[in-house]
């Protein structure tokens, strides 16, 4: 019995030890298995809680909160007088929650039509719109003006409407329109800037944007007794002074777009002006011009050119080149040939090196050999200039004695001082898009075999720079030969508190001449404008010291093409007063019409110019005139306010200020007059005085002016009773002819209407 006990408890131990080895194995699979997925657990725990704890975060956050943006306004920008050139005002967005309507069941047609009758925009677009029913934001209009806010607000109101809602944003405008557009640039539609200044200083401009956080219900409307609200306010956009001068860019971009008109510029105009002691830019324009507050729009020009093109992929590309065109600034992105101009720099570098004198000879019959040309290098003045001083070669625009003061300085100095003045660089003026030049290789402009390309950029040809590299190295030859840094931002400041983050300083690049080098080319470029036989003296103006030198560039590679007829940049660089410059004034015009009537030099185009601007620029810069006798009697004057006075009184009065006088009436009071008073006319002009008659109301043609002496076109306005006024060359020089007139010919004027005439010296034609 024992025996078999103990066989069956061996046999019960043996058949237990599997089911322990069993449920020992299972108890081990399954504590693997519980840290398996504990540990997948934690991994997921931490992945959600730690990893992506902002991923989930954000979306409870949106789950629970509704979100609006504070829209920050952008900096003003101001003049360097603090006048407002561009600014932010308040306006608002108008948008559709379509979540809103689809769960308010409101009418989609009634909201849709009356939206677009307020808004001027599509119906079909809301209604496309209102169909992604997910959505609480659909944009309908953006930057609406206040009394087309009330109107929306209205219809919200009398309709109970919940699903349309009105935003703050903010709008940009420029209270002088087209002024200094170039400059300014402009402002897209996301309030970010797209050209010019709003542009380059975009990250100072735009300020951040501010958010109003509130809590929402499970529908995603917002929750009810509840004070939970987080307003983050919008951090508003810095205020960014300029150099510019807007009183000196208002004289330059009027006798600008004068010139274009005049002239009959086919390919639009630039114009700069600087302080050549700072770099401080106080003007900039370029031609065609836009408007900042609808950058968008074309001229009416180009307008009327696109309307002959009938294929719609064509028309949108032709309008975006326009376009393209109109923003593009000529006086930074556009390289020319700067032609005679370029014979300052040629003569500053010669006299610094000593290589000529004032007392030289150059002897010009029309030609000049250079090694390496197969023909001679030729004058303008094909039969010569014969001997002349170095003074009177640059009065005369002498080619021939570029090329020889060129050769005297030799290839290897010449590029030299080419690098010196700036030339294989960009200036770094802050404005966006500025160009490089475009120059001869070191290696090829040295060639000893050949100075073809030395004699010809000695007279300002065969390569291109921008104008405002050349405006700041002619300004180093009249400063005291100081490169300086050209700049257009003269600081930026926080709104808030008022405290300037950046201020912007003069800064010279190197000094390139010496003091006695830059007062020798004062001297003589001021013999160009101011002595007889100067090509700049269609730049005079009474009163004041001015120099500068012109340009007349043939547009080379136009020509190559042998397409019609030859095509010119006509340029003048004029700087006053010449013993302490204030001001340089760089213009071009880019290919003038032939057919115009005037001949197309940069003496008789672009000097003209240049003076009228200096003439209105100086006396508001302050600097005082110094006239001689013979400018003091042929000076404009203003007619006295005489309508009150006695008849004997008033012709006194009009005698001591050398003007006539006619009387229609026969009374003894003065009752009224022609022209107004403080109206100014040249002297010996006839004043009308009204003694109890009443004066005319008529109107008249005006007659064509152009070629005539002043005294001739006064007794011709005299007998039609208007009246002139005149800018340029001295009143009583028997050369002096009309060049141009304020008013066209055959336009129906009031009269008493004052013409402003350019007075020329017409023996000066084709000299560059």
């Amino acid at each position: 019995m024992s025996n078999v006990g103990s066989e069956r408890a061996r046999s019960g131990k043996a058949a237990l030890r599997p089911n322990t080895m069993i449920l020992r194995r299972t108890l081990i699979l399954m504590t693997m298995c519980g840290v398996v997925a504990f540990a997948v657990l934690v991994w997921k725990l931490y992945k959600i809680q730690i990893v992506k704890h902002d991923y989930y975060e954000q979306l409870a956050v949106e789950q629970q909160t509704r979100q609006s943006v504070v829209t920050a306004s952008r900096g003003t920008i101001y003049d360097r007088n603090g006048n407002v050139l561009a600014m932010s005002a308040s306006v608002e967005t108008v948008f559709i929650s379509p979540y809103e309507m689809n769960l308010y069941k409101e009418d989609k047609e009634l909201i849709a039509s009356n939206l677009a009758a307020i808004l001027d925009v599509d119906k079909q677009g809301i209604l496309t719109k209102m169909e992604d029913t997910k959505s609480w934001y659909k944009t309908i209009k953006t930057k609406i003006e206040s009394d087309v806010a009330t109107q929306v607000r209205q219809f919200i109101k009398e309709h109970k409407i919940k699903s349309v809602h009105l935003e703050p944003d903010s709008k940009r405008y420029y209270p002088y329109g087209t002024l200094a557009s170039h400059i300014l640039g402009f402002v897209g539609a996301e309030n970010k800037g797209l050209e010019g200044l709003e542009l380059k200083y975009n990250g100072y401009l735009e300020g951040k944007n501010g958010r109003i956080i509130r809590l929402k219900n499970a529908r995603g409307t917002d929750m009810l007794f509840t004070d939970f609200e987080d307003f983050y306010d919008a951090q508003d956009g810095k205020d960014v002074t300029l150099t510019i001068d807007s009183t000196i860019q208002f004289y330059v971009e009027k006798y600008l777009a004068q010139a274009i008109k005049d002239y009959d510029v086919l390919n639009g105009a630039a114009c700069i002006a600087v302080r050549p002691n700072t770099g401080e830019i106080l003007a900039l324009a370029s031609y065609g011009n836009f408007d900042p507050n609808n950058y968008l729009t074309i001229s009416a020009e180009k307008q009327e050119e696109l309307t002959a093109v009938t294929d719609e992929e064509e028309y949108n590309e032709q309008l975006r080149l326009a376009r393209l065109e109109q923003w593009r600034n000529k006086a930074i992105a556009d390289t020319y040939e700067p032609g005679s101009v370029f014979k300052i720099i040629t003569l500053a570098m010669a006299l610094e090196e000593n290589v000529v004198g004032e007392s030289d000879s150059f002897y010009c019959d029309g030609t000049v050999n250079v090694l390496g040309r197969t023909t001679p290098v030729k004058c303008w003045r094909t039969r010569g200039h014969g001997s002349q001083t170095l003074k009177e070669a640059m009065q005369h625009s002498c080619n021939v004695a570029a090329v020889n003061i060129g050769l005297r300085v030799g290839a290897e100095k010449f590029y030299e001082y080419i690098d010196a003045f700036g030339f294989f660089e960009k200036t770094g003026i802050d404005l966006p898009g500025e160009s490089g030049s475009i120059w001869w290789t070191k290696k090829t402009f040295e060639d000893k075999k050949n100075l073809s390309q030395l004699a010809a950029a000695s007279f300002g040809q065969t390569f291109n720079i921008t104008p405002v590299q050349l405006i700041m190295a002619v300004s180093a030859t009249v400063n005291g030969g100081k490169l300086m840094q050209p700049y257009i931002v003269k600081e930026i400041a926080n709104p808030a508190d008022g405290t300037i983050e950046v201020v912007n300083q003069p800064t010279m690049v190197r000094q390139v001449l010496s003091e006695n080098t830059s007062r020798q080319v004062r001297e003589i470029l001021e013999s160009i404008v101011g002595e007889d036989e100067g090509t700049g003296k269609n730049a005079y103006v009474p009163g004041y010291r001015v120099g500068g030198k012109t340009g007349t560039s043939e547009k080379v590679a136009q020509d190559l093409k042998n397409e019609g007829a030859k095509e010119y940049i006509v340029s003048f660089l004029g700087i006053a007063p010449m013993d302490d410059p204030q001001i340089a004034v760089l213009l071009l015009l880019d290919n003038p019409s032939h057919k115009s009537g005037i001949y197309v030099s940069g003496g008789n185009m672009a000097a003209p110019v240049v003076g009228n601007i200096l003439s209105e620029v100086l006396p508001y810069l302050g600097v005082e005139p110094v006239y001689t006798e013979e400018e003091q009697a042929v000076l404009d004057v203003a007619v006295p306010k005489l309508t009150g006075k006695t008849v004997e009184e008033a012709k006194t009065l009009l005698r001591q200020q050398g003007l006539t006088v006619k009387v229609v009436g026969d009374a003894e009071t003065v009752t009224d007059q022609l022209p107004s008073a403080n109206v100014t006319v040249s002297p010996g002009s006839q004043v009308i005085i009204y003694a109890g008659a009443e004066k005319p109301s008529n109107t008249v043609t005006v007659p064509n002016l152009y070629g005539k002496r002043l005294s001739e076109v006064r007794r011709q306005l005299d007998a039609l009773g208007l009246f002139v006024r005149s800018s340029g060359t001295i009143a009583t020089s028997d050369k002096a002819v009309v060049s141009t007139q304020s008013i066209p010919s055959g336009e129906e004027v009031a009269a008493g209407t004052v013409i402003n005439v350019t007075l020329v010296d017409p023996t000066i034609l084709g000299f560059y």
